[in-house]
């Protein structure tokens, strides 16, 4: 999906997810989408950037790529980066399907707990983050 230490996305994974943009949009959940990277430590760019930075840039990329694609800014309810916290198990930490992103459809229960940790964070009601 992504090259060594980048953030673009790869041709193919634009074609898929701007392809699945207005299949999402057909289901009444909304998404999170989650950055990835493989155990090499990013090593060019501004001091300071690190796959903590490289994964949202990733996932932030992907959301964008949605959005072309026609997907209604509303389904999106988080975008995060994760670095390399979550390397696929079956793999080596430096494989190349650990630079990914996982893109979930929401169930209620998952949306409401992510609503919560957000009003919680922002002293505000679930209710005012809801629309």
């Amino acid at each position: 999906m992504f090259k060594t230490g980048s953030a673009d996305v790869e041709p193919y994974m634009r074609d898929i997810l701007r392809a699945i943009a207005p299949v999402l949009n057909g289901i009444p959940n909304r998404i999170s989408l989650s950055g990835h990277t493989d155990d090499f430590p990013y090593a060019s760019g501004e001091k300071g950037y690190s796959n903590w930075e490289l994964s949202a840039d990733r996932a932030n990329a992907s959301r964008r790529e949605l959005m072309v694609g026609g997907l209604d800014s509303g389904k999106v309810l988080r975008v995060v980066g994760m670095a390399a916290t979550m390397r696929l198990s079956d793999r080596g930490p430096d494989d190349a399907v650990n630079r990914r992103i996982s893109l979930l459809v929401l169930n209620k229960q998952a949306e409401q707990a992510i609503l919560h940790e957000n009003a919680e964070s922002q002293n505000e009601p679930v209710s005012a983050l809801e629309s």
